[in-house]
């Protein structure tokens, strides 16, 4: 659960987006530019993370009076040698917040961190990853809250999509993709698996909300709906005009078949804000894309 601060939401002074040239950054930096709010914006080339000197490269770069959110990574994470280089950024910044300090820390996560078999999902599940990204997730949000007194928020968003996601990965990015090349939609078996999926700007837009209220705690940032993907891909077969086509899968089934959250944290923390629903924000990713 999250604890607002600001009883009263307010604009930051700053918002130093580390990472904002990526998918998720890029809409938060979006979001913040609408909202008025001022930013720092560090992509890879304004801050390479990984490079040397760069953590004093951050330090000379923030005040006092700034909130930071962390959204920087290579992901998925898949492999040890990506988990190393993930836990080498965030030990970049921890030294930079070790000795800057700063007045807000958000840090962009993921529900990968919470056991299998947490079902429903709540912000008091046991974290408990059984994946490298999520062990990545996990490690990263201990060492980033250890590094500075600041208040800071945990937001742990499932599955994103939207129409600048540069990933292929299984779902409605990938569906997408395959659909406006006037391809038929592949799925794995019958395309079972419930999961719930995101909207890039909702995660864009729960984030500016935590910043202008100083929240600190966790929040999963999910929507509660949680649809098979066979479901996802017809409505995008019927947005684009294509066929759903089952495949065999290439590998077992993925550990992790089903996944449902309960969210009465986050309607609690924003009683006003409604997440977006999923045919719609895929017909808004579609437009988008054209």
């Amino acid at each position: 659960m999250l604890d607002h601060l600001n009883v009263r939401p307010a604009k930051p002074t700053r918002v130093v987006i580390i990472g904002a040239g990526g998918f998720v950054g890029g809409a938060i930096r979006k979001q913040l530019d609408a909202d008025g709010v001022t930013t720092l914006p560090l992509s890879r080339q304004e801050l390479d993370l990984l490079a040397d000197g760069s953590s004093a490269k951050l330090k000379g770069l923030l005040r006092a009076t700034d909130s930071v959110v962390m959204v920087s990574a290579i992901a998925p994470a898949k492999t040890v040698s990506m988990l190393m280089q993930n836990l080498k950024m965030a030990e970049t910044v921890c030294a930079a917040l070790a000795d800057r300090e700063i007045a807000h820390l958000v840090y962009i996560s993921s529900d990968a961190v919470y056991v299998d078999d947490a079902n429903p999902v709540t912000e008091r599940s046991a974290c408990a990853p059984s994946t490298i990204h999520g062990m990545m997730h996990a490690a990263r949000e201990l060492m980033l809250k250890s590094s500075t007194e600041a208040p800071v928020a945990m937001l742990r968003p499932t599955l994103i999509y939207g129409a600048a996601d540069p990933h292929n990965g299984y779902g409605p990015n990938r569906f997408r993709r395959q659909a406006a090349k006037g391809e038929p939609i592949a799925i794995f078996g019958e395309g079972e698996e419930r999961r719930d999926h995101v909207l890039v700007d909702d995660v864009a837009n729960i984030t500016a909300s935590v910043l202008a209220h100083r929240s600190a705690g966790a929040l999963n940032v999910v929507t509660g709906v949680s649809t098979s993907f066979h479901d996802i891909a017809q409505i995008i077969a019927k947005q684009y005009g294509v066929q759903v086509a089952s495949q065999p899968r290439p590998g077992p089934r993925a550990h992790l078949l089903h996944r449902f959250f309960d969210i009465t944290d986050c309607h609690k923390a924003f009683p006003t804000f409604h997440y977006t629903p999923l045919a719609e924000g895929l017909e808004r990713a579609r437009t988008a894309s054209s």
